[in-house]
């Protein structure tokens, strides 16, 4: 296993396979953030993440955290919380102030970088990034964004400015997404708050297994158009 240079000219990824197991999933580097191998990347189950300053650093890795979206941990403060949720939730109404939202986040500042998030928001215009969002009345106070791989969705970074805000949005996405035959959501690593959520470990080979066949299927045309997905009662 060796850490492999990628070329500008070669949108060709080696296999996930050879990636290293310390640090866990590393691939590959350099290359760019072109929505051409970006895609590439994505449907080979590899995503990138690194710091500013740093060049462009490619993982894929062994276990994978997802959550199958059926399967979202509700907790029963969470379930009283939303039942008297103030909250309204749409989908593609604003990806560039999520992916903002995601950058000026603490903990997501030191990746999602200037290009990174020009390179997000031409995958978003080409109807491949897609984001949730949360308002309380015309504020923007929660969200999420991700990559759409068929009925797997590949989620990236969220953020919360308002108690259960993130959760909102994960919550409110689950929902839609499985009644609608979404089927796996990739959360990328395992951590405490994942974990929390109902997220779970997978072999890397079953993730591309799935990968390879979820991708394949499609979710309603209009799961995607900008719409409200949850409207605050009374």
């Amino acid at each position: 296993m060796r850490l492999v240079q990628l070329s500008r000219f070669n949108l060709a990824f080696p296999s996930p396979e050879g990636a290293l197991r310390e640090p866990n999933g590393l691939l590959a580097l350099g290359g760019d953030l072109s929505p051409a191998r970006l895609l590439m990347a994505y449907q080979r189950g590899i995503f990138p993440w690194f710091s500013s300053g740093d060049p462009i650093l490619w993982w894929s890795p062994d276990p994978r955290a997802v959550l199958y979206p059926a399967q979202f941990h509700l907790s029963r403060s969470m379930k009283r919380f939303h039942a008297k949720s103030p909250y309204r939730v749409t989908v593609n109404h604003a990806f560039g102030h999520v992916i903002e939202g995601c950058a000026s986040d603490r903990h997501e500042g030191t990746w999602i970088t200037r290009d990174v998030i020009v390179a997000y928001h031409r995958l978003h215009e080409l109807g491949y990034a897609h984001s949730i969002e949360v308002w309380e009345g015309d504020a923007l106070v929660g969200g999420m964004y991700g990559v759409a791989q068929g009925t797997l969705f590949c989620g990236e970074s969220m953020f919360s400015r308002a108690v259960n805000a993130s959760k909102t949005a994960l919550l409110v996405f689950c929902r839609e997404f499985a009644a609608s035959g979404g089927q796996l959501m990739d959360c990328q690593v395992l951590n405490d708050h994942t974990a929390s959520l109902g997220a779970v470990e997978m072999s890397r080979r079953d993730y591309l297994d799935a990968l390879e066949r979820l991708r394949q299927q499609k979710l309603p045309q209009n799961f995607w158009v900008p719409r409200t997905l949850f409207m605050p009662q009374g």
